[in-house]
């Protein structure tokens, strides 16, 4: 690649100072191995991705699945594996199968409490978490020059949501506007001359095609517990009387990698100005997450971060925060039942707070300032008024603010640490007794034998997000440490057998007790495993822990009825099957006490599918066929154990 760079995308700085084992590994290797470091408090990777690293046209890739968020800019930027990054930093080529096109054509403006958040999570109701799976979506159209750049990144940003291999934009006046404010006009002129190659060409197809009329959108808040749950925010409100949600909003929540932009803040702030001019304050706690130091320092310098202090916000450090589950909430307790709206792009369940009753609704900053104010699911700002503290009622008129600031944007602190020009005296510093940082060491060759009476650990109901196999919030402080954050595996799945998370039945002692615990007993006692899973399993996150914990704790397989594209392909990178039956109701046919031999694997071959063997517990077996998508360069990753261990092999 042209370019590498780490950013500590996770921790603020205060949390820095209680791992400083996590950045001075993080700072060595980087400085070893020639890549910038951007250091804690830099902010979130997608915003500084925007800020420095994005340009029409570039292809860009990054560990995390919003990095479609320099889709704003008219890149293609697509979520990958930290495997895969491994690879592309090391001179390999980066493979992917070639997606589909869809096509969502934007009409009208938008305009009044509408934003550009409402466009994608309209798409979302739309298509589904898994509607983009295997495709990647261009927005077109003449609606395209109303959103601002970084408009055009949150659309970007949450394509994530539905599944999309990515999202981009046609280069347009608000890129060029952007690239300017940001210190790259040069890139900006260059992108005009080659404007011809970065918009789509006259009468083009796409594989499916979607209008969305921008000046009749209306908007959206979508949950709880899945973003694809649409609901106008006019409506939410009886549709939460009728399904029993809690109508209360306990917390407000602004910011994010989503929804962090100066125009984001300029408009949140619009709302809470008028507020504070009747009078009153957010019914609701309320928070903010800067998206980079950036954005910090220049809502300080132009008074917006005052302005939502003053409206009873709290600024938080400039890191994923709440949304990747780093929130340290007090006012409730787990399992009690309680609404929470966020501008973020995930509200899968327990993700922000651990708390499965938690119900998380997404939607723009404007809007959660709003409902924060009005401490109610009920409240819809365009109709509805708001008694001020002198006893007369008002509405909140629509928020207009400054896509960019009118002077320069304050860069804040300096925060990157530039990799040296000799890196030859460079020692890589991992502490022995580290309870966060672990080397690796190689995972086990195929034996060259078919993979027979695999145990079932766990067959999965419904959705399985990575949230759910490797889990964050306070998981994290062991990204680094394989064996202690497999202590998480699965932990939020549903048994099928008996409708609990992280309770699975021990075949050997036939006694119910934790996944990972009991995965752990397997490996201990050579018994090799297979997780049984349904749709669109792995979605969400890229988070490379969903492959490495399973893989670490002795599963050979993962079947499903289909999987979310990064998932899948970090299980390859770690030598596993990611298998997915060829008659979905085939999922029917296993329980949790069958055994499964896995056939066909001497003559491994791309497109031809395994055979299943079933084995009931009273002696009878079915058969059935396992689809997979492996090439042969992937097969021979699954021979070698990794694709590290094929790597090491090649060089030899």
């Amino acid at each position: 690649p042209r370019q590498a760079c780490f950013v500590f995308l996770r921790q603020g700085f205060a949390l820095s100072l209680r791992q400083n084992n996590v950045y001075n590994f993080l700072a060595t290797a980087g400085a070893k191995y020639g890549v910038g470091f951007w250091k804690p408090g830099s902010g979130i990777i997608h915003q500084i991705i925007l800020e420095n690293y994005a340009y029409p046209g570039v292809l860009l890739i990054g560990t995390d699945s919003h990095t479609p968020n320099g889709g704003g800019l008219g890149g293609i930027c697509i979520g990958v594996g930290g495997a895969d990054a491994v690879d592309v930093m090391a001179g390999i080529p980066w493979e992917l199968k070639c997606p589909k096109v869809i096509g969502v054509k934007l009409t009208g403006s938008l305009s009044g409490w509408t934003s550009p958040k409402d466009v994608i999570l309209k798409v979302a109701g739309i298509l589904t978490v898994k509607g983009g799976t295997g495709a990647i979506v261009e927005y077109h159209g003449p609606g395209v020059d109303s959103i601002s750049c970084t408009g055009m990144a949150t659309i970007c940003n949450m394509g994530a949501e539905i599944g999309a291999t990515t999202s981009v934009f046609p280069y347009n006046h608000r890129m060029k506007k952007y690239l300017s404010k940001t210190g790259r006009a040069d890139i900006a002129n260059l992108a005009d001359e080659f404007k011809d190659h970065l918009v789509p060409d006259p009468g083009c197809h796409y594989d499916q095609l979607i209008e969305v009329n921008l000046s009749e959108l209306k908007p959206h808040i979508n949950g709880p517990f899945t973003p694809d749950l649409a609901h106008p925010v006019a409506e939410v409100g009886k549709v939460a009387e009728k399904e029993g949600w809690p109508l209360d909003i306990r917390v407000g929540l602004i910011g994010s990698c989503t929804n962090s932009s100066y125009e984001d803040m300029g408009r949140s702030a619009a709302v809470a100005k008028q507020a504070l001019a009747h009078g009153l304050k957010c019914k609701s706690q309320f928070t903010i997450t800067p998206g980079s130091e950036q954005i910090r320092a220049t809502i300080e310098r132009d008074g917006y971060a005052q302005i939502l202090r003053d409206l009873g916000g709290i600024v938080l450090a400039n890191a994923c925060g709440p949304c990747i589950g780093q929130w340290d909430r007090k006012d409730i307790k787990k399992g009690e039942k309680n609404t929470i709206v966020t501008s973020y792009n995930r509200n899968f369940t327990g993700r922000n707070d651990a708390n499965p009753e938690t119900h998380a609704f997404v939607t723009s900053p404007e809007i959660v300032t709003a409902l924060a104010i009005a401490g109610t699911l009920k409240f819809n700002p365009e109709t509805d008024y708001l008694t001020g503290t002198d006893g007369k009622k008002f509405k909140l008129e629509a928020p207009d603010a400054d896509e960019l600031p009118k002077g320069e944007f304050d860069p804040g602190q300096d925060t990157y640490q530039h990799p040296p020009k000799d890196s030859s005296g460079q020692h890589v510093d991992v502490s022995p007794t580290s309870q966060r940082l672990q080397l690796l060491e190689p995972f086990d060759k195929w034996d060259g034998k078919d993979l027979e009476d695999l145990q079932i650990l766990i067959k999965v109901k419904g959705k399985c997000t990575t949230d759910h196999i490797s889990a964050a919030g306070p998981w994290l402080k062991f990204r680094g440490h394989l064996d202690n954050i497999s202590n998480n595996l699965l932990i939020g799945a549903i048994n099928i057998e008996n409708g609990k998370a992280n309770s699975v039945r021990n075949a050997v002692t036939q006694e119910f007790g934790p996944v990972p615990d009991t995965a752990r007993y397997y490996k201990k006692h050579g018994i090799r495993w297979v997780v049984i899973g349904d749709e669109n399993y792995g979605e969400g996150s890229s988070r490379e822990h969903a492959a490495l914990e399973p893989r670490h704790l002795g599963a050979r397989a993962i079947i499903t009825k289909s999987f979310a594209r990064i998932h899948e392909t970090n299980l390859k990178k770690q030598g596993l099957l990611p298998l997915t039956f060829a008659d979905p109701a085939d999922y029917n046919k296993i329980h949790p006490v069958d055994k499964l031999t896995i056939q066909g694997l001497k003559d491994f071959t791309p497109g031809k599918p395994l055979k299943c063997i079933i084995k009931h517990p009273n002696g009878t077996q079915e058969t059935i066929l396992l689809n997979h998508t492996f090439n042969e360069t992937q097969i021979e990753w699954f021979r070698a154990g990794s694709a590290l261990n094929r790597m090491k092999e090649l060089q030899q």
